[in-house]
């Protein structure tokens, strides 16, 4: 599934509703009426999230993701909302909220039962322009996504005019609705995006026809905040997981290592950050990458890290491969099908020269991706609170591999995408998803003409790496020349 921001999807002109969740008396029963109060904590992540964005308000508007598809329409309004509080019901993580006090800083929460969730349902005037659809969907997301209010998501229907769709495909359905879905990072991560389609659809197909939807059961959220806090209650300084980010931070100076190129200074800027997405590899080019890999006696991950370090080598000449990548926290396969923020952080790096053929690089990443694969057990804000470290990451490589999500193979006839909010960094973050149809480059970056040169050149570099790996095989050695070409040989 690409991952973009809201401004690269297709928006047709037409109708927008919007599906907005409440609580209160209009719950099925008395007992289920209202929030009732609940101790369980939050998850680390998540707390650390609601006392950033306490200490800066605006943040917040910074801090979403969502997904966008395509339905058979027409839309059946009754059927969708009933699909939409099916949706609510099956997830706890939906009908909580988690506040700070301002004052005391003490943390808690309300949650509300199953049944007691209403939608709000409110229908705009059709526009015959995109644009308009654009920009009232970005403001809505902006607005209704924060984590310090409830609801931090939103729900969002599309019915295009005729003729607003007039450049689809032959063989694309022509009377279709789109969906559209927003909510915080607090409560969803990039997994639980790539779950909602098909889970919405059936839930809609269970309401609209009958047949049941058939989906995997799931377990809470908040349920998981409270087996994370038992699990690593008493880590101190002496930690291992402590210990392995100090060596990581001493090695780089001190904080996060930043991209390897020149992205410039920050100085200052408070504008929207720059992006690209691209398909780097396609579903034959990406498995046989994976043959090469394995012939070797590693992974797909690792063969992407040594492919990004031989990447940074040529087009930056950076000798050391450093970055932090975020690893799943569903330890326990009950929550696959969960939605909430279930990421951890672990610390990457390893060195590449020259003389390195591309079976040394992915042996030295694999041993590295093995040695610190339980750091991310640890949240990184409870590593850097026992470091008393403040500082950011700066570059941060994202994995991860969706073909076989339910339906997956189904994205591109619907027009299925993970979006992401606009931000205001001075970083950059790369996002590699492999999926039925290949693996899929998003980066985000400063808006600067020297950030996006340098990560054009660096996404340009792996281009090349990753093809020459994927058509050559395992035993190619791939260094940069005189010239900056990628050289190969056996």
């Amino acid at each position: 599934m690409e991952f973009t921001e809201l401004a690269d999807y297709p928006i047709s002109a037409g109708t927008i509703t919007e599906w907005i969740p409440s609580v209160g008396p209009h719950a099925s029963t008395p007992e289920t009426a209202g929030w009732q109060d609940d101790p369980r904590p939050t998850s680390h992540v998540h707390e650390a999230h609601l006392r950033r964005t306490l200490a800066n308000p605006t943040a917040g508007r910074e801090s979403w993701l969502g997904t966008a598809f395509e339905c058979p329409g027409p839309l059946d309004k009754k059927a969708f909302r009933a699909a939409v509080l099916a949706w609510i019901d099956r997830h706890e993580g939906m009908r909580t909220n988690a506040s700070i006090d301002p004052d005391s800083g003490v943390l808690t929460r309300v949650t509300a039962p199953v049944g007691a969730t209403d939608i709000w349902v409110i229908e705009q005037d059709t526009t015959t322009r995109s644009d308009e659809v654009f920009e009232h969907l970005q403001h809505l997301f902006d607005e209704y996504t924060s984590p310090l209010a409830w609801p931090s998501y939103a729900f969002v229907t599309l019915e295009p005019t005729s003729g607003s769709v007039a450049d689809r495909p032959s063989d694309h359905p022509q009377d279709t609705f789109t969906v559209f879905f927003a909510a915080d990072h607090s409560i969803i991560d990039g997994l639980s995006v790539v779950l909602i389609a098909h889970e919405l659809t059936m839930l809609y197909e269970e309401a609209r026809t009958g047949e049941p939807a058939g989906l995997f059961g799931t377990r809470s959220y908040l349920d998981f905040g409270v087996a994370e806090r038992a699990a690593i209650a008493g880590v101190g300084r002496d930690h291992v997981a402590v210990a392995e980010w100090r060596r990581f931070f001493d090695h780089c100076g001190g904080t996060f290592p930043p991209f390897p190129g020149d992205i410039g200074d920050p100085r200052g800027r408070v504008a929207p950050q720059g992006g690209l997405s691209a398909w780097i590899l396609d579903s034959r080019e990406a498995d046989a990458f994976s043959i090469a890999c394995r012939k070797l006696g590693q992974g797909f991950f690792a063969g992407l890290m040594a492919a990004m370090a031989l990447a940074a080598l040529q087009s930056s000449g950076s000798t050391r491969f450093a970055t932090v990548t975020p690893v799943h926290t569903r330890y326990d396969p009950s929550w696959a099908a969960s939605l909430g923020w279930f990421v951890g952080v672990s610390p990457l790096a390893f060195d590449v020269d020259e003389s390195d053929t591309f079976g040394d690089v992915i042996s030295r990443a694999q041993s590295e991706v093995a040695r610190v694969k339980d750091v991310a057990r640890i949240p990184l804000d409870v590593v850097m609170d026992r470091l008393a470290i403040q500082s950011d990451p700066e570059f941060v490589v994202s994995f991860m591999d969706v073909r076989f999500a339910p339906h997956a193979d189904r994205w591109p006839s619907i027009n299925a995408r993970a979006l992401r909010s606009r931000k205001y960094d001075h970083d950059v973050y790369v996002w590699l998803n492999r999926t039925p149809q290949g693996l899929n480059i998003a980066v985000r970056f400063p808006s600067t003409e020297q950030a996006s040169s340098a990560v054009h050149t660096f996404v340009g570099a792996l281009r090349s790496v990753l093809n020459t790996v994927s058509a050559t095989g395992t035993a190619t050695t791939v260094r940069p020349s005189s010239d900056g070409a990628v050289v190969t040989g056996g």
